[in-house]
């Protein structure tokens, strides 16, 4: 399933940013699965928005974005059922480092979002910051943290503490956002909050792909090379798709998607090139790549993939399934769904 963090990047922290992932966006894994269905990838009252202030702590260089309304999903039966389903016991990194950091992540914490960049123009590698938002005691933490002998290391006039012992680190921003990560990471994002250097605010390519989306429980944007790495993963499950891939592949110039758990599930992925050509092509490498899942798939594996609609249209290629809670639970239960989720 790790083409859903096409962005990140495959180091010991990466491995133990999606493993983070794993056990917070319980309904991330759901949308996996669900594009993993078709060979590829994968929200609503309720939205997931971040805030000014969370983007400013955001590093131009993103590669790929993932937001989750965390109140929302615990509302959804069928989230819960998938968590006790993917959800490695061991992997609880995060909800570990926010009780120790003396927050609650069931009470205090309304939306999550994790952002893969690259901190330098030109980098392969990419680093990852985590940003919480919600109603958080930062008095009564900070204070814990006192009592505790913790001391902050400082960064101009911003203070860094650690998260127990989870190698992880933590600023507030104010009393209803903070960012976590590792320390490098963190550094950087608190050089784009401090103006030192580019913030995703300035960065409109992915800005422009928001606005349909950051309303929605799950959403994600990816720039173009995440896209693309996400598009090659899919599609190298597709029986031999790769050689005509290659041929459009520089031409998908970003991506997003979102999930919403609220009359069922259903999810949407919009590809974005500059043409109804590379668009079309797209659809057609996706169609065979359905059609080669459905050869050795289940009845009921076959009904959601005959459910999944994939098609282009206006230069965008649209990816679009909808099931019921019991037909979800259902898949829950089947081997494709084991095969992808481990």
């Amino acid at each position: 399933m790790n083409w859903l963090f096409a962005g990140f990047e495959k180091g010991q922290w990466a491995r133990r940013a999606i493993a983070i992932v794993r056990s917070i966006f319980k309904t991330a894994a759901a949308a996996c699965m669900t594009a993993m269905l078709v060979g590829m990838l994968p929200m609503t009252a309720l939205g997931a928005a971040l805030s000014g202030d969370a983007r400013t702590a955001i590093p131009y260089g993103v590669q790929q974005l993932i937001v989750v309304d965390y109140r929302s999903l615990q509302n959804s039966s069928v989230a819960m059922q998938l968590k006790d389903r993917v959800l490695p016991p061991e992997l609880k990194s995060l909800e570990d480092a926010l009780k120790k950091s003396g927050l609650n992540e069931n009470h205090d914490v309304d939306v999550l979002a994790f952002a893969s960049f690259r901190d330098k123009p030109g980098a392969q590698a990419s680093r990852i910051v985590g940003v919480a938002q919600g109603q958080f005691p930062m008095r009564d933490v900070l204070l814990k943290f006192k009592k505790n002998g913790i001391k902050p290391t400082v960064l101009r006039t911003n203070k860094i503490y650690p998260m127990g012992n989870s190698g992880m680190r933590m600023c507030f921003l104010n009393s209803s956002t903070f960012i976590f990560g590792g320390q490098v990471a963190l550094q950087a994002a608190l050089d784009a909050r401090d103006g030192l250097t580019p913030s995703m605010l300035t960065n409109s390519d992915l800005l422009d792909l928001m606005p349909s989306v950051q309303n929605d429980a799950v959403w994600s944007v990816l720039d173009s090379k995440g896209t693309q790495t996400m598009m090659q993963s899919v599609l190298g499950q597709g029986g031999g798709q790769l050689a005509d891939f290659d041929t459009v592949k520089k031409r998908l110039t970003a991506s997003r998607y979102s999930l919403d758990f609220q009359n069922g599930v259903s999810f949407n992925l919009d590809v974005i090139t500059p043409d109804n050509f590379s668009a079309a092509t797209m659809s057609a490498l996706m169609n065979a790549a359905l059609l080669y899942r459905k050869m050795s798939a289940s009845d009921l594996e076959k009904q959601a993939l005959s459910e999944t609609t994939v098609k282009s249209s206006a230069g965008t290629l649209e990816v679009r399934y909808e099931a019921s809670d019991n037909e979800f639970a259902g898949l829950l239960q089947s081997n494709l769904f084991q095969a992808v989720v481990h």
